[in-house]
């Protein structure tokens, strides 16, 4: 059987507020590879129970995330919107690829460390075995390209080795079931690119912008009013000097080259472009205009969001629709890989 061709997965945990860095670093990227790739997008909920076992509200936030893909511009139809937990599929190939991957890549995993921090040996299981259950979203679809903020690439290389790993050691049954000489799974690679692939906080430019940041001005929600998004703009923290007109000055200014990036990727243009155009100028100058263009970008996501998210039964009919397309791929790639490991039915 040929490899997929141009098969891209990717997903987002319903864990609070989607904000600016999830829609620069993630979700704008997968409505734009919607023209030359077979997309597969999912709200990856089992996911969103590794650190915290009791969500309060975990069905509409998993609503929430699907509702954001379609208001960005996704197609539901054309391509596949679904939630992770109705594909069980998942955790079954994440339990052998449990069984598959080593103790010692595992250990390596730097966002267990800092997730984990100093009481790792009261973490959850799962939170340590969350790139297994990754990898296995993955190459459940045999996905070919992954789009991904610099923070999972790890994970991808896990997925990798992965990978690897099982079309090597079961190399001869995979060739004998007819599945070619290069393996069974593909060995993904990751989209990482463009000027805002790790979107800043507001508030502290050496900080990545983030959900669990206790304070709301440091971060911009996609369900924020335009009158939120310009004040947290007006009060984001830069500093006394005017822009340069070169990027390498920027260095060792974190907020203003972090302002200057999502500048640059909501107008799609490049940094260097940006400070040209704004060089000498004042934050007073330059943070209105950024307001200004953040309002036209995000304002429209934010109406059809809202507008989905009063229709919970048309959202929960784009999940599921999306869960039995998945499931027909998933059951497939199943029955393929229990005849490769051997097991009986």
């Amino acid at each position: 059987m040929a490899q997929p061709i141009n098969r891209v997965f990717s997903g987002v945990q319903p864990t609070g507020n989607l904000h600016l860095g999830n829609y620069l670093g993630a979700i704008r990227k997968f409505v734009a590879m919607q023209e030359s790739h077979e997309c597969i997008y999912c709200v990856v909920d089992l996911h969103a129970i590794t650190a915290d076992l009791v969500q309060d509200n975990l069905k509409q936030q998993t609503r929430e995330i699907a509702a954001a893909f379609v208001a960005s511009g996704i197609d539901p139809k054309s391509h596949i919107v679904f939630n992770q937990s109705q594909v069980r599929e998942h955790a079954e190939l994440a339990w052998m690829f449990n069984c598959v991957a080593r103790m010692g890549w595992l250990q390596r995993m730097t966002q267990f460390k800092e997730k984990a921090g100093k009481n790792a040996q009261n973490a959850s299981v799962g939170l340590f075995t969350y790139p297994n259950l990754m990898a296995a979203d993955i190459l459940l679809y045999r996905a070919t390209h992954v789009p991904v903020g610099d923070d999972q690439k790890q994970h991808l290389e896990l997925t990798r080795d992965i990978a690897a790993k099982f079309n090597h050691d079961f190399a001869k049954r995979i060739k004998e079931a007819g599945h070619g000489e290069d393996g069974y799974f593909p060995i993904t690679e990751p989209i990482i690119e463009g000027p805002a692939t790790r979107v800043m906080s507001l508030r502290d430019g050496s900080k990545k912008m983030s959900k669990s940041e206790p304070s709301d001005m440091s971060r911009i929600n996609l369900t924020d009013s335009a009158d939120d998004i310009a004040k947290k703009i007006r009060k984001a923290k830069t500093d006394p000097d005017p822009l340069p007109d070169n990027l390498e000055d920027l260095k060792g200014r974190p907020e203003a080259e972090n302002l200057v990036g999502i500048y640059a990727a909501l107008n799609d243009v490049t940094p260097d472009k940006v400070v040209a155009e704004y060089a000498g100028q004042q934050f007073g100058t330059f943070k209105p205009a950024l307001a200004e263009l953040a309002v036209e970008k995000l304002a429209p996501i934010n109406t059809e969001m809202r507008k989905l998210m009063d229709d919970k039964a048309h959202m929960d009919g784009i999940l599921e629709d999306g869960a039995a397309r998945a499931r027909e791929i998933a059951q497939q790639t199943m029955k393929e890989v229990r005849s490769i490991f051997g097991f009986l039915g």
